[in-house]
């Protein structure tokens, strides 16, 4: 069974999104047969069809919305649609946290029936994806929404998803053990981020994550303008030759064969 990761987009923050500099599609895991799409931004429809070779979202058997920002979720409710046909086969599950349902909702009630079941996200909870795979929430991220990064888990082989946060000490800890690591690096530099409210890593926090969890591989995506401009490609190289632990950016469309670790 193969196992691998088709990064349908490396868009981060608001610029880079709206100017689709890099597609905000989301991630879509393929897992032992159990295919899962993480975060459906803006565009995730057409780069599935557009795909080589195509992605037929009616094979999803999950959606997974890491939080409510529209980088992350306005594609989910078409998704949706498409997961389900239309509505006519319900089928898979929907994970999303508590206020991507409640209050301002960003899934739609009329289609909130055509999963076969919507799953709300808590903190540091396992949820079995199948028989061989299952995924666990990280703690509370620090982000202006409710958010956690997830874990994919299963013999032998751990891949932490380290979503949208802010840099906070207890993050090393939480994410340590993970073979692989996907890290989101909006910012090239700190700018005064705190005092801006900008709660998102940059690349000195994903330096001294990478150099505390040393994975087998950390792979940088959700690039905003400054780290495009600063080449992250190049970035990725500077920070393996440094601490010794390989590191690639990720680019629109790249797939990650995980049997190839």
């Amino acid at each position: 069974m193969a196992r691998w990761i088709k990064f349908l987009g490396t868009a981060g923050a608001r610029v880079v999104m709206i100017r689709q500099l890099r597609s905000s599609a989301g991630v879509w895991y393929h897992l032992d047969g159990f295919d899962l799409l993480l975060d459906p931004g803006p565009g995730t429809l057409v780069r599935c069809a557009k795909s080589r070779p195509p992605l037929n979202p009616a094979n999803l058997n999950a959606i997974v919305l890491s939080h409510r920002h529209l980088d992350h979720s306005n594609d989910v409710n078409v998704m949706i649609e498409a997961m389900t046909e239309g509505g006519f086969r319900r089928r898979g599950t929907l994970f999303a946290p508590r206020d991507c349902l409640e209050g301002d909702p960003v899934v739609l009630h009329y289609l909130r029936s055509f999963p076969e079941t919507i799953v709300t996200l808590e903190s540091e909870s396992l949820y079995p994806l199948s028989q061989t795979w299952k995924m666990r929430t990280s703690l509370p991220h620090h982000h202006p929404v409710q958010t956690y990064g997830l874990f994919f888990l299963t013999e032998g082989l751990t891949v932490a998803h380290l979503v949208d946060t802010a840099y906070f000490e207890a993050l090393a800890e939480a994410y340590a053990g993970a073979d692989v690591i996907i890290l989101h690096v909006v910012r090239l530099k700190d700018q005064g981020d705190r005092q801006r409210g900008i709660q998102h890593l940059n690349l000195a926090d994903a330096e001294r994550l990478i150099e505390a969890v040393r994975p087998r591989l950390a792979v940088l995506t959700h690039f905003g303008m400054t780290m495009l401009r600063a080449r992250p490609w190049e970035l990725a190289e500077a920070l393996t030759q440094k601490l010794g632990v390989r590191v690639v950016a990720a680019s629109d469309g790249w797939t990650l064969n995980l049997d190839s670790l």
